[in-house]
């Protein structure tokens, strides 16, 4: 690997680790309110059950748990924030790296959403866009309200990362 694209990995690795934290923190903080969140152990039972030809339930809560599916949940979750980075920095551009600015980042962070309603919530059971659950709307809301928070987390990331070079 070139030292282009060490420094391209690292970046990404530093600003998806950042947005994650800011994610997590907002999480969080809404939990403290009363309001429920993603359990990363659910993903780790996802990802566990690929090694057996499964990749949709039709309750994920009610799938076998898996060895270590909470440490492979949160593993996926930080990685996943690291590549989103990765997106935004090569379609940003190092001049945005330099000079980071809050729309680029934001909007990818509401982009991102599409994850969880087109793969996420379809493999889980409930649905796309969680239309499968008792109350799809706020459970839509609160996706877009966590990777809204991703998306100034890519952005205070990143304006870290300008600071420290």
């Amino acid at each position: 690997m070139d030292q282009t694209s060490t420094l391209f990995l690292l970046q990404s690795v530093f600003i998806g680790i950042g947005a994650t934290l800011v994610m997590d923190a907002w999480a969080w903080l809404l939990r403290r309110f009363g309001v429920p969140s993603l359990d990363y152990a659910l993903v780790g039972r996802w990802l566990g059950h690929f090694r057996h030809g499964r990749f949709r339930h039709p309750a994920i809560g009610k799938a076998a748990p898996m060895p270590g599916e909470k440490a492979l949940g949160w593993t996926a979750h930080y990685a996943i924030g690291a590549l989103f980075a990765a997106l935004l920095l090569a379609l940003a551009g190092p001049e945005w790296l330099r000079a980071p600015t809050l729309p680029p980042a934001l909007l990818l962070g509401l982009a991102s959403v599409a994850a969880p309603f087109l793969l996420l919530q379809p493999a889980f059971g409930a649905g796309v866009a969680a239309r499968k659950t008792p109350q799809p709307g706020r459970a839509r809301l609160r996706s877009l309200s966590a990777h809204a928070s991703f998306g100034v987390g890519l952005y205070l990331s990143a304006l870290a990362l300008a600071q420290l070079q």
